[in-house]
């Protein structure tokens, strides 16, 4: 190689080598921030024609795409999951990390008849791994009712979704998910726990009254 073709080359690679970095930076995609739901069939949508465009995860990432684009849903819904399932499920989920983490487990607990200590401690804990993997995330809690049927099962179990959010200053709190739907035939699905898509509508409004101050923040 002469030293003419050596100089061309020279010059001519590190010009390709800058325009092409040029375009990748202007291609990439500035960093969004994640909004992470952990719940089970409520927030998986059970029983909806269409749960990913239709569960009250769903709506809420619509809203998103409108208001905050920057933010991304992740819908880690699990149908059947209890509080103990999800404990041993949260590191899988946590591989993500999340910025908004909307904890709403314990419903199943409640339907099996759980003691309410396991599903506290249970939830706690799952906070807990939150806080190591993720800092930086907010954690808002959705609580959850019994019928009033289940008698003074049903109150004890309320008071930890309460208890909870007493002892954590640093927890956002929606004291019930199913607020105006629970309970209500023509908000939910023949089986009257789980909310038709009328009734994931909303589950989304209600919620968004707390996480969309979050985002604005």
């Amino acid at each position: 190689m002469n030293f003419h073709r050596r100089f061309l080359l020279c010059q001519i690679f590190p010009a390709i080598a800058s325009v092409l970095m040029g375009s990748a930076l202007q291609g990439a995609e500035p960093a969004g921030k994640t909004m992470l739901f952990f719940g089970d069939s409520l927030t998986a949508g059970y029983g909806l024609e269409d749960p990913a465009a239709e569960a009250w995860p769903s709506l809420i990432g619509a809203k998103l795409k409108e208001t905050a684009p920057e933010w991304k849903v992740v819908n880690a819904g699990l149908s059947g999951e209890t509080t103990s399932a999800g404990l041993r499920r949260v590191d899988w989920v946590l591989r993500r990390p999340a910025d908004v983490f909307v904890l709403a487990l314990g419903g199943n607990d409640g339907l099996r008849g759980i003691g309410a200590a396991l599903t506290k401690s249970n939830l706690e804990a799952i906070m807990a791994k939150v806080r190591v993997k993720c800092p930086q995330a907010v954690i808002v809690l959705a609580g959850m009712k019994m019928p009033v049927s289940m008698g003074d099962y049903a109150r004890d179990f309320e008071a930890v979704f309460a208890q909870i959010a007493a002892a954590d200053l640093k927890l956002v709190s929606i004291p019930f998910l199913l607020e105006g739907v629970g309970g209500v035939a023509a908000l939910n699905q023949p089986d009257a726990i789980h909310p038709n898509m009328e009734g994931h509508r909303k589950v989304a409004e209600h919620v968004w009254k707390t996480l969309g101050p979050l985002i604005r923040k």
